[in-house]
């Protein structure tokens, strides 16, 4: 058996992860890429002093089984679908939010960070319907920088859902129930700097002036980071960008999102790398290749078929910033805990307060003594070695040591295979670097 404590993983060294795009992407235009920008993030819940970790960890699921099984909808909806239209799919409701300020003079505002969605926007006035938000709510009329985008604009034709009216007219909705109407429009962007340089000018956005849901937990907007033309880091230009998510109530520094060069923190030439996959059924996601699972020195008896992207778009793995702890299939995770269950010498916990499946009692004044089996996520190219604080949460108040991983809560119903369920990653403690290479292309 091979074990690991709590205690060894404090001293581990940053783990980067270098994500790489094999695929062809071509960059068409005079702008060149843009400065690093830097953005710190914020949990949705870190000013939550009255919730423990594991408290934390429990609504952090709920809104994550939420975008799971917003995903396996959409996908179904998309792979029945009759015609070759797609049905957009958005992840919605994410965990961490970002500080930025919009127009000319500048308005702050707060915008939940997602990998799994493509448009940036903010509620606008005149708001026919708009849920209630910390920060004003923007006024283009009082921008200097302010511009409607126009029908015969090429931005209005990048996104899938626009109807021309006064303006390009846009409509989007998301997993947890939220939605927004608006227009298109560009707009001066600050992105939490002081400087020129963490000034971006007539970036694409939604101005959203009828919008519903439960609203983005004091979010104003939401900044889509996915692979699609209008986010965020698809405007910019930009072949590269990171993000590095501390512990969930950790105090070790704070999360940063770095949209083109890495920190300079982070030896890229050193990292492991992964290639990026892309999924044709629902191309905004970020998908890798994950091959296997071993527990301690036992590689789980599980076929590789149950984690593969398969050609209708059903199974594989994705990288997800709105998603806490790793969501596997059912039976995959089955596996896994028969055999974490077996090399963990914890007393097993009876609580069902944690919302977590597997939770283990923690010895008096020992939590950071606890022996865990080591676990090993195997990817194409990349064995990756996870320290314990990536799959164990430990919260001492409630006495409780809990594997952060769970059944995706996929049914046959739901899903039409093993592999239709999707998994995602938790990310916690990691640098992942996503780097876009452009081989050659032809400008129109």
């Amino acid at each position: 058996m091979q074990n690991t404590s709590m205690a060894d993983s404090a001293t581990s060294s940053l783990l980067v992860i270098l994500l790489l795009v094999s695929s062809l992407l071509c960059i068409c235009s005079s702008q060149g890429s843009t400065n690093s920008l830097r953005v710190t993030l914020t949990h949705i819940d870190a000013d939550r002093d009255d919730l423990s970790p594991l408290q934390i960890i429990k609504r952090s699921i709920q809104r994550g089984k939420q975008r799971h099984r917003q995903f396996l909808n959409g996908l179904l909806m998309s792979t029945q679908a009759s015609s070759g239209l797609r049905t957009p799919v958005e992840g919605g409701d994410g965990e961490f939010r970002m500080g930025l300020s919009i127009g000319t003079p500048p308005v702050p505002f707060l915008a939940i960070m997602d990998t799994g969605s493509d448009l940036i926007w903010t509620q606008c006035k005149p708001c026919t319907a708009c849920f209630k938000q910390p920060t004003p709510i923007f006024d283009p009329a009082q921008s200097s920088s302010f511009a409607n985008v126009s029908c015969s604009s090429p931005l209005c034709k990048k996104w899938a859902d626009t109807k021309c009216g006064s303006s390009c007219l846009y409509s989007n909705s998301y997993g947890d129930g939220t939605s927004t109407e608006g227009f298109l429009a560009t707009e001066t962007f600050n992105f939490g700097g002081s400087d020129s340089e963490s000034s971006v000018p007539d970036l694409g956005f939604g101005c959203g002036v009828n919008n519903g849901g439960p609203g983005l937990n004091d979010g104003a907007g939401i900044v889509g980071l996915g692979r699609g033309p209008l986010s965020l880091v698809s405007q910019l230009h930009t072949r590269q960008f990171s993000y590095c998510l501390t512990s969930i109530g950790g105090t070790n520094g704070s999360s940063s999102l770095f949209i083109g060069s890495a920190p300079s923190s982070v030896q890229v030439s050193n990292a492991s790398t992964t290639p990026l996959l892309q999924n044709p059924v629902l191309p905004t996601f970020y998908y890798i290749s994950l091959v296997g699972i071993s527990v301690g020195r036992n590689r789980l008896p599980i076929p590789p078929s149950w984690f593969q992207l398969t050609s209708d778009g059903s199974g594989g793995l994705i990288v997800d910033s709105g998603t806490t702890v790793t969501l596997l299939t059912e039976e995959a995770y089955n596996v896994l805990r028969r055999y974490f269950l077996a090399e963990t010498k914890l007393a097993l916990s009876g609580s069902d307060n944690s919302g977590l499946d597997l939770c283990f009692e923690i010895p008096n004044g020992r939590a950071k003594q606890i022996e865990v089996p080591e676990l090993t996520f195997h990817f194409e190219g990349l064995d990756l070695a996870l320290p314990p604080e990536n799959y164990m949460i430990v919260d001492e108040k409630m006495g409780l040591a809990c594997l952060a991983m769970a059944p995706a809560g996929c049914c046959r119903i739901m899903c039409r295979s093993i592999s239709a369920c999707r998994m995602l990653l938790f990310q916690q403690g990691f640098v992942f670097v996503f780097v876009f290479f452009q081989i050659s292309c032809l400008c129109a």
